[in-house]
């Protein structure tokens, strides 16, 4: 197989992965592509929920035609037993004679050991080809192994001067139709929506995912020391159909919410603001690898200041506000420039009549 070659097949199966994004947690989205004399036998992604991993899906689609193959992932292989056996006996037992893996799994229970077993076997094994893309795709799952915590995404919706209401608190709708559907396709690629106990008592949104077909739906989170909030909104009264998570300081009542169906987080708290890593641990606690956080200003201001944004996505509409709306963000204490959050833009398009921008930390 040329280098050539494998670049193209590992791309195939990194475009694989990125389809269970936000749909496997707590596990990671790895995608595979198994190939024998030069045709690809077998394609998979990890599933939603988790299970089964992309090399069985793989490997069940290849059937025979594995034998002597060659294997693409993502991610190395698992060798632990968990809901099922390790994925590395599975590719020995198929026959493939290389493997080829973009990264490594830093994950205790595999940790080299993955590649071990399957070299222990005969099997040819490569490991980092492509690997910063795949780091790149996995950046929930490794820090959520490494650091402790998922990435995060910071959203805001602005006017051209960083306002995202007016004056009197009006802010639907700022950005056209084809913004706020991409903003649905955002919360699909991320296991949670996170947003500050203002913007639930002023909006009252639903946090859902809609008009993108069947997925699996965000955990919504709502971070609130004290737990002042609506218990008759719109996020409680469906919190036994599309999971919420209330991030709550140790002194609030959380009887009422329980019963509701609401899972209450229990968080640390700091100069009278839950601490946002700590909450961000929480949740990585409990399975999450990647968050969408939609706001309000305080909240990202918060994780801004904890240096705590791992890509920032601004859509940008073609109207100004002026200086008595409601900016994006609050007081983040910057005296001098030395000290502000900076970022490097990675991309930029028009979105309806809408300026889409990612940005990634300096």
């Amino acid at each position: 197989m040329t280098a050539a070659a494998d670049r193209r097949f590992m791309a195939i199966a990194l475009r694989l992965g990125l389809r269970g994004m936000g749909q496997v947690w707590p596990n990671p989205a790895v995608g595979c592509v198994i190939v024998r004399d030069g045709v690809i036998v077998g394609r998979g992604a990890t599933q939603r929920g988790g299970r089964p991993h992309a090399e069985r899906v793989a490997l069940y689609q290849a059937s025979d035609a594995a034998r002597s193959a060659t294997a693409y992932v993502t991610l190395e292989p698992c060798a632990h037993t968990g809901k099922t056996p390790p994925c590395a006996d599975a590719l020995i037992e198929a026959g493939v004679a290389r493997v080829v893996v973009a990264t490594g799994d830093p994950d205790p229970r595999v940790a080299g050991q993955g590649l071990a077993r399957l070299r222990d076997a005969g099997i040819k094994v490569e490991l980092g080809l492509m690997q910063h893309q795949a780091e790149r795709h996995h950046a929930g799952f490794l820090l959520r192994v490494t650091q402790g915590r998922p990435f995060v995404t910071l959203k805001l919706a602005t006017s051209l001067d960083g306002r995202i209401a007016t004056a009197s608190g009006e802010s639907r709708w700022i950005t056209g139709p084809e913004a706020r559907r991409a903003v649905h396709a955002l919360r699909a690629r991320h296991d949670a929506v996170l947003i500050g106990a203002g913007t639930a008592r002023s909006d009252d949104p639903m946090l859902d995912v809609r008009d993108l077909g069947e997925v699996r739906q965000p955990v919504r989170v709502v971070v609130s020391r004290d737990l002042h909030l609506p218990i008759n909104g719109r996020l409680v009264q469906t919190a036994r159909q599309q999971p919420v998570w209330l991030c709550h300081g140790p002194d609030a009542e959380t009887r009422d919410w329980i019963k509701t169906g609401a899972q209450t987080v229990e968080c640390e708290v700091k100069h009278h603001r839950i601490d946002t890593l700590s909450m961000l641990r929480a949740l990585a606690d409990r399975g999450i690898t990647r968050v969408l956080c939609e706001g309000g200003g305080h909240l990202a201001a918060s994780l801004l200041q904890a240096r705590l944004v791992d890509e920032l996505v601004v859509m940008q509409a073609g109207v100004a506000i002026g200086a008595d709306g409601l900016p994006s963000l609050a007081g983040l204490g910057v005296q001098v420039l030395d000290e502000a959050p900076r970022f490097v833009l990675t991309d930029v398009s028009a979105i309806g009549g809408d300026v889409l921008q990612h940005w990634r930390p300096a």
